[in-house]
């Protein structure tokens, strides 16, 4: 027997496990109800009693040697295991500092065109971004000739002049004036799709935000004052504005708006072309075919709109020259964005 007990103790010491499932039937092997040291336990009532005190201290060390090594690969698994996590488990180690994300300049300034407005009373409506030609072009005064329905300037689903991808979000101010009554207080933000070159100055996905307010008495004189506040929220409480006269199809009368360029505070850069004012936005009265085309009541009510590109302003807020940039996601452009708001 104790000849046996010497080759078990040699093989236990150089027992190795690949996983755990190797340690247990180790275990099993010799400690379970039908493993070695039963058996030899067995074996031990039938020796002679002058061999049993040898015989007992043999077997003594067999059943220490057995739980020793079970216990040293049991030890070796836990250290592999930790070391998989990370030693997560450790609370005193010293934490890993990750450099949290930014948000997009894009997202900033539209969170912060969308926080200037909410001030006054304005919340955020917002529509599809593939549109029928009603809601994109019909309802808002664009004739069946107008250059901006050519495939030149729009995406048109599968050939269909009927779908295309929004070119404004001037569609979401039709479908709003269909689905609310006056008074409305809207500001519309949302991403725009135009067939244009790609160049630093223009891009063909581009974002707007549009406002419009609709109610019994609004003027021209409030829609100034709606946008002189924005300007000087947005840009500083100095900044100046002026309103030149334009068209658009959905407005009557129409304008767009300058401000004094923030850069130069309009003595004269590259970026305001030496003239000291920065184009930023259009803007008008809503036209009354429109508001009779969304079924309100041109001879009750009145309203105004604006809409402006978030690039735009985020290329004066900013100083960024090149529009491309905004779409490139290049980490070192997005980090310079840390913390901003």
């Amino acid at each position: 027997m104790e000849e046996k007990i010497r080759i078990y103790i040699d093989a236990i010491a150089s027992f190795t496990a690949s996983d755990p499932g190797e340690v247990e039937l180790f275990r099993l092997k010799y400690l379970g109800r039908k493993g070695i040291l039963n058996e030899l336990f067995e074996e031990f009532k039938l020796i002679p009693n002058e061999q049993k005190r040898e015989a007992g201290k043999s077997l003594n060390l067999l059943k220490e040697a057995v739980n020793k090594r079970l216990e040293e690969l049991k030890e070796e698994f836990a250290r592999v295991d930790v070391a998989m996590k990370g030693d997560v488990d450790d609370l005193t180690k010293p934490v890993h500092h990750h450099d949290p994300g930014t948000r997009h300049p894009l997202s900033i300034t539209r969170n912060r065109i969308i926080e200037i407005f909410s001030r006054i009373g304005y919340t955020v409506a917002e529509g599809p971004e593939i549109e029928d030609d009603w809601h994109n072009f019909t309802a808002l005064n664009f004739p069946p000739e107008h250059p901006a329905r050519d495939m030149q300037d729009t995406f048109f689903i599968a050939k269909d002049p009927d779908i295309a991808l929004r070119t404004h979000t001037s569609s979401v101010q039709i479908r709003t004036m269909e689905r609310e009554k006056p008074p409305i207080r809207k500001l519309l933000p949302g991403r725009v799709f135009r067939n244009e070159a790609i160049s630093a100055r223009a891009h063909c996905i581009f974002h707007q935000v549009e406002g419009l307010y609709v109610d019994k008495g609004v003027s021209f004189a409030d829609l100034k004052q709606n946008l002189l506040y924005f300007a000087r929220e947005m840009f500083g409480k100095d900044t100046r504005i002026r309103l030149r006269p334009s068209y658009f199809p959905f407005t009557e009368p129409s304008g767009e708006m300058d401000i004094s360029c923030n850069i130069c505070k309009g003595e004269g850069c590259n970026i305001c072309k030496y003239t000291g004012w920065v184009e930023i936005l259009g803007c008008g009265m809503v036209d009354p075919q429109v508001l009779a085309n969304c079924g309100i009541d041109p001879d009750v009510y009145t309203g105004f709109a604006f809409g402006m590109g978030i690039e735009r302003v985020t290329m004066l807020r900013y100083q960024v020259r090149d529009l491309r940039l905004f779409f490139e996601n290049d980490i070192r452009f997005l980090e310079q964005f840390r913390g901003a708001r």
